[in-house]
């Protein structure tokens, strides 16, 4: 079948797009190297994508609540999820837990976080020790005067478990012992550094010495991940820039409260996409302070967004639409990139089980003559619509080319019907392609 012709009509015989082969998509982006920690059946670090996780919000003493939190972020996307485990109610709670997502099919890694009395509750409760798959240790928070101690003793249980943990130093429960040492220290310096900088001197020097510890306590080097956490976006980014040429472990990223609404996720992705774009990070969570009775699976669609959109993993299509001005007072075009989305998201279930690479796919919905062609010409299928007062009439682009110029009433529904088209022609496994 032949390229469609440039004067082709908006009505009559709908006809194929024909595909242009394009390179696929390279990241410039160099990952620094790590090993890789088999967390359950996901993969952190090494040569596997940066891996998104998330943490419920439930009490998880209340079983069928947090079995339905989880099951919520398990479908938004979330490939590994955090439970706390701060009491013995919710110990005794995790068997079960683990067990009615396998009954569901859910097979999602789930992560103890413990503070304080986690060496008290794995040893007690070895079935919760034998039912997570991670378990997260905040160093600073293990105890005092038998902190080793304790610290040794989780990684003893995760030795006997096969699990690996997270060695994840927080700047708002760190080891004050060390700060301090590292203050008075720092005080008889000619050249003091600043307070911050030892803050952070600390936070390095904390997690590489816990990791010491818990290889010397016998736990194998790839079964180890490091964060340091904290809430400022600058101080997170001098953190892990720090920390990042000392060892080969792999990074958790996230801000440890990143807040609510715009704010939280302004700030998520300040502070993690320059350490992403460097290479720096192999999970990330955006830590986002839901609204009340919001939903909790805002920050695994944040987390995947700051992914797709650095260029580094692929979760749905894009739709690309400009914010409108004074060239398109009609909301026309607003409506129909809104329509658009949810066609799209609506379609994903099947698309994705069918049709393999559509995660990719890039869609552009532009408002007027000024950037739409040029837009249009850049996704893989885009519709460029009249602007205030232009002419009647909406290009359609497929990978480049002009395919069709739509007007009238059924202009979103054909579009749909093209990109539908189009989505079957490219991804469809065993399919012949227009023109074969």
């Amino acid at each position: 079948m032949g390229r469609p012709s440039r004067a082709a009509g908006s009505r009559g015989e709908h006809r194929q797009p024909t595909l242009i082969r394009q390179e696929p998509f390279v990241s410039i982006v160099r990952r620094r190297t790590t090993v890789e920690v088999a967390v359950g059946s996901v993969r952190v670090g090494g040569a596997s994508p940066v891996v998104v996780q998330s943490m419920t919000n439930t009490d998880t003493a209340d079983v069928r609540a947090t079995v339905e939190q989880i099951k919520a972020l398990a479908r938004a996307g979330s490939e590994l999820v955090r439970v706390t485990v701060n009491h013995e109610e919710a110990a005794r709670a995790v068997p079960e837990i683990v067990a009615r997502l396998a009954d569901d099919g859910v097979t999602t890694p789930i992560i103890g976080d413990f503070h304080y009395n986690g060496h008290i509750l794995l040893t007690k409760y070895p079935e919760t020790a034998r039912a997570l798959s991670k378990y997260r240790i905040n160093p600073g928070n293990v105890g005092t005067t038998r902190r080793d101690e304790n610290f040794q003793a989780i990684v003893r249980v995760a030795l006997e478990n096969d699990r690996p943990v997270r060695i994840g130093v927080n700047w708002g429960s760190l080891d004050q012992r060390l700060l301090t040492d590292l203050m008075d220290e720092n005080s008889r310096r000619p050249e003091p550094k600043t307070a911050g900088a030892v803050l952070r001197d600390a936070m390095v020097e904390s997690a590489m010495r816990s990791a010491a510890l818990a290889e010397e306590t016998g736990l194998p080097h790839d079964r180890i991940i490091l964060s340091g956490k904290v809430s400022n976006v600058q101080e997170l980014v001098a953190v892990y820039r720090q920390m990042a040429p000392l060892s080969d472990y792999p990074f958790h990223l996230g801000l440890t409260e990143a807040g609510m609404g715009a704010k939280g996720i302004v700030a998520t992705t300040a502070g993690l996409a320059p350490l992403l774009l460097e290479g720096i990070g192999d999970t990330i969570r955006a830590s986002l302070t839901p609204e009340p009775g919001g939903d909790r699976t805002e920050e695994v669609r944040v987390a995947q967004q700051i992914l797709q959109s650095l260029g580094l993993r692929s979760f749905e299509p894009q739709v690309t639409a400009c914010p409108g001005c004074g060239r398109t007072t009609s909301t026309f075009f607003q409506e129909m990139a809104k329509e658009i989305q949810g066609h799209i998201r609506s379609r994903m279930p099947t698309w994705r089980k069918e049709l393999p690479g559509v995660e990719s796919l890039e869609v552009a919905v532009m408002g007027c003559v000024v950037n739409g062609p040029g837009e249009s010409k850049h996704a893989n299928i885009g519709i460029s619509l009249p602007g205030t007062f232009e002419e009647p009439k909406a290009p359609v682009y497929v990978d480049g080319e002009h395919f069709r110029t739509l007007k009238g009433e059924g202009l979103v529904e054909e579009f749909k019907t093209i990109l539908e088209d189009y989505v079957r022609t490219r991804y469809g496994a065993g399919e012949t392609r227009p023109g074969d």
